[in-house]
């Protein structure tokens, strides 16, 4: 089964796109619900933050995000600690997820994935692209946050052009060019690529 890696900058669709793939009977790992989840039921990982940030991290056993945010947010070493932490261990169930599957690839959609050294459990890599303007728009939108908040969260993710770049696949989301022919383009020649094997 090949492994396929969707990523993309804040803001370009990489879930629209994963859904698509997913109504064509692909399986769909999200990194990002799948880190949230681990946070609350790893019991190592569970551990290993309230060995770096204190007892508070947890209430009742759940994690107290505000809590965690108000430290990591403001401080990028703080930030950088908390994802030694939780990379590896959502890189390690993403790996266990993948080997379950059954169908002739399986996609692990995650917005870091080369930050986070993923792409060497990988098979290829589809980047979703969209402009910056758009992106911005959108996740100001849909996360009802400011242009500030958004480019600085964009500031923590490799630039858009250089992550492109190192995709297999672009898929282009404008809203100019139509999402389901590239996505069908892009799941024919992998669907053949895995017959080929």
């Amino acid at each position: 089964m090949l492994k396929i890696g969707i990523t993309g900058g804040i803001g370009s669709g990489k879930s629209v796109v994963a859904k698509v793939f997913e109504a064509l009977g692909v399986p769909v790992y999200y990194a990002d619900d799948a880190s949230k989840r681990l946070m609350n039921e790893d019991p190592y990982l569970k551990q290993q933050i309230r060995e770096k940030f204190g007892e508070a991290s947890y209430i009742n056993g759940q994690l107290n995000r505000p809590y965690l945010s108000s430290i990591v947010f403001k401080d990028p070493e703080k930030l950088a600690i908390l994802n030694s932490l939780v990379h590896p261990a959502t890189i390690k169930d993403a790996e266990s997820w993948m080997h379950q599957q059954t169908t002739p690839y399986a996609i692990k959609e995650a917005a870091i994935i080369f930050e986070s050294g993923s792409q060497e459990y990988l098979d290829k890599i589809i980047g979703v692209y969209a402009p910056t303007p758009l992106r911005i728009q959108r996740t100001m939108q849909r996360d009802n946050i400011t242009r500030e908040e958004v480019l600085s969260r964009m500031n923590k993710q490799i630039d858009e052009e250089i992550k492109m770049r190192l995709c297999d696949y672009v898929i282009t989301n404008d809203e100019q060019q139509l999402l389901i022919p590239q996505i069908l383009k892009i799941h024919e020649e992998l669907l053949s690529e895995h017959r080929s094997n």
